[in-house]
């Protein structure tokens, strides 16, 4: 199994666990993305599966990077990545990025 690859989980495990990131994403967003960002916040709210929310890492970034600054948006965005273990087929797992070196 690679490290975020699709493996076999309950369809009412694999809602369960994309609604939680979901929540993790709009808890790190704050007031301040729903203030500022309403289509991010949106365009999370409403993605119908983990791949959606899995796409929409690049916008989230830019919010948390807003709030943040770029380091800790790139380390709280390592922790939500992490949470999609298992959820993805193996062409959208992370590769090592050469930026982090």
């Amino acid at each position: 199994m690679a490290l975020l690859g699709s493996v076999d989980i309950a369809p009412s495990v694999r809602q369960d666990r994309t609604d939680d990131i979901r929540e993790l994403i709009l808890d790190a967003m704050g007031e301040f993305g729903k203030k500022n960002y309403p289509n991010i916040i949106r365009h999370v709210r409403y993605a119908q599966d983990a791949q959606g929310l899995w796409y929409a890492r690049g916008d989230v970034m830019t919010v948390l990077a807003a709030v943040h600054g770029e380091t800790i948006a790139r380390e709280k965005l390592a922790g939500i990545t992490k949470k999609f273990e298992g959820l993805l087929p193996r062409g959208l797992s992370s590769r090592p990025s050469p930026l982090t070196h």
